[in-house]
């Protein structure tokens, strides 16, 4: 439920709806605009339709939210933009923000080399695997907490926030220590212990949609972080499993306008797992700009023939810097900026 407060009403109201909605056993929200202030109500909806909300003076509205999540959708910040810091990064506002590295950490010549290259070329974030979700058991696993240390070590070389995937409950305290965001895979996208830890985590998250997963799955999956207290939550839309089979995935374009009408939380796209193909990787880039997307993240890698994962996908360092150049110009068409 959605509570917008009267233009004119003081301070001491706004805490007197506040106050009155945790008395009844509700939990609030509380946005603050310049006119007015929007408190979001969480708990039973059924409970609190029978509360007499609009009899409480300072209040101008009271507007019940019928999607099955609650926290997620776009009239719970009574229809503005939430804006998630990775760092000092801000993602979701006017800016798109680009997001690159290799898919798994190897060494720190290799991490430190591609970050101080992405970086030049125009990133703003470092991405790196150090604990890496593998469909065979016998395929590199990376390499653990070391991974995360030389990830932390080249954000020190670079000054780029770093996120990397968590795969476990029991490695959120660890991972804290090193990194600046957590990304939950797409295999671990409905891994619903995981999601409320994650939830209970300082950090903001960054989350993947599942290969078969629904747009109301992916937002019903990011309402169990928000549930728990965490509202610094992207949504990264990364291809989906169709009956094609030439590329890797279908990267699924339709979910990045669909969630921007549905959510407040920004939108990631990553065309490099959506494709599949490096040939075809910039090409899906520049369509999801176009599209709306808040940021972008693409793997790069200085040695793809020698990358111990995914390195048929990854861009090379020059193919990158070329395009960050395209992008910039399509963010400008459609009235964003890098």
């Amino acid at each position: 439920m959605i509570i917008v407060t009267k233009p004119e009403a003081t301070e001491d109201q706004i805490q007197h709806i506040i106050e009155r909605i945790e008395e009844w056993g509700f939990k609030t929200d509380v946005s603050r605009g310049e006119q007015r202030t929007v408190i979001g109500v969480i708990g039973d909806e059924g409970s609190i339709r029978e509360k007499p909300i609009a009899a409480i003076a300072g209040v101008e509205s009271v507007t019940p939210v019928l999607k099955p999540y609650k926290l997620v959708a776009r009239e719970f910040r009574g229809g503005t933009n939430s804006v998630v810091k990775i760092g000092d990064v801000k993602i979701g506002g006017p800016e798109i923000v680009l997001m690159s590295g290799p898919c798994s950490v190897e060494s720190k010549e290799q991490i430190t080399s591609i970050a101080q290259e992405i970086k030049k070329a125009g990133a703003r974030v470092l991405r790196g695997g150090a604990f890496k979700p593998r469909t065979s058991p016998y395929a590199f696993q990376g390499l653990g907490v070391e991974g995360l240390k030389l990830l932390a070590e080249a954000r020190e070389a670079t000054g780029l926030p770093v996120i990397t995937e968590i795969m476990d409950t029991k490695h959120l305290e660890v991972i804290e220590q090193y990194a600046d965001c957590l990304q939950v895979g797409a295999r671990n996208m409905q891994n619903f212990s995981l999601l409320k830890e994650v939830g209970r985590s300082k950090l903001p998250v960054m989350l993947k949609r599942g290969m078969s997963a629904t747009i109301k799955d992916l937002l019903m999956s990011a309402e169990y972080i928000l549930s728990e207290g965490n509202f610094n939550v992207l949504l990264c839309e990364r291809g989906i499993r169709t009956f094609e089979t030439y590329t890797r995935n279908t990267l699924d374009l339709n979910a990045v306008p669909v969630l921007k009408a549905e959510t407040h939380l920004p939108v990631v796209v990553d065309p490099t797992h959506g494709i599949g193909l490096r040939e075809h990787v910039a090409s899906m880039a520049l369509a999801a700009v176009a599209a709306g997307a808040d940021a972008i993240m693409t793997e790069v890698h200085n040695s793809p023939e020698l990358a111990k994962s995914d390195g048929e996908q990854a861009l090379l360092p020059h193919e990158y810097m070329d395009l960050v150049a395209r992008v910039r110009k399509v963010a400008a068409a459609v009235n964003r900026a890098l």
